[in-house]
């Protein structure tokens, strides 16, 4: 026998359900509220590769600066860079395109889900860590393990004493850098896969600008240029 609740109980069953509803709702808008800052804002990240040593290592936590992706902004020379991994990662001379040369990224069908899953929650999704060298316009010469900027010797201060930028086995070692892309490099040069091998990389596959270092604690803050 199924026993019938009177008044008072069931505005109990109702605020109960009205308050369980509320915090429910909380907990959506936080959710959205939280991933609108990371894919449009700010985001943490895990430096997963040697390509950027000394300046950064691996395991260290960063914080990324997306309001250039937001508002479509270029970064500037020496800013250190995420952006989605190439397709190919390592062009032929044969196949390479010198008259522009970007990197290829090959659109995949995804569903509505999987297109959420891959870039706003970043799942199956690869990253690389560079740093910019040469902007659209820009002559980018690779020569005798150094790097020239429209026939310019560039100062790179960030490298370890003795490192070679090495300009073999690279395809991409004496272009023009096109409109809407960028040429980055790793710090750790005979250790990166950069755009010497793939090519250059077009704004919309910038994903973020490292803002500062907050793991491990003693070395917090901003990172140097």
């Amino acid at each position: 026998m199924i026993k019938k609740l009177d008044s008072n109980q069931i505005i109990k069953v109702k605020k109960i359900f009205k308050e369980i509803g509320g915090w429910i709702i909380c907990i959506v808008i936080a959710i959205i509220l939280a991933l609108l800052i990371k894919y449009f804002v700010l985001t943490p990240t895990v430096v997963k590769q040697e390509s950027m040593f000394p300046t950064l290592e691996e395991n260290q936590r960063l914080i990324l600066n997306r309001l250039g992706r937001t508002f479509k902004q270029l970064p500037k020379r020496g800013d250190i860079i995420t952006f989605e991994a190439p397709t190919e990662t390592y062009v032929e001379k044969e196949d390479a395109n010198f008259s522009n040369p970007v990197a290829i990224y090959e659109e995949k069908h995804r569903s509505l889900w999987d297109n959420f899953k891959y870039h706003v929650l970043e799942i199956g999704k690869t990253s690389y860590i560079k740093r910019v060298i040469g902007l659209p316009g820009e002559h980018v010469q690779i020569k005798d393990g150094k790097v020239y900027i429209n026939d310019t010797e560039l100062t790179e201060d960030y490298l370890q004493p003795g490192v070679m930028t090495d300009d073999s086995g690279g395809v991409y070692i004496d272009i023009v850098v096109p409109e809407n892309t960028v040429f980055a490099l790793g710090d750790n040069r005979n250790s990166s896969v950069d755009c010497r091998f793939f090519g250059c990389i077009p704004l919309d596959k910038i994903e973020g600008k490292v803002l500062f270092r907050f793991w491990p604690l003693n070395e917090f803050g901003k990172v140097d240029d």
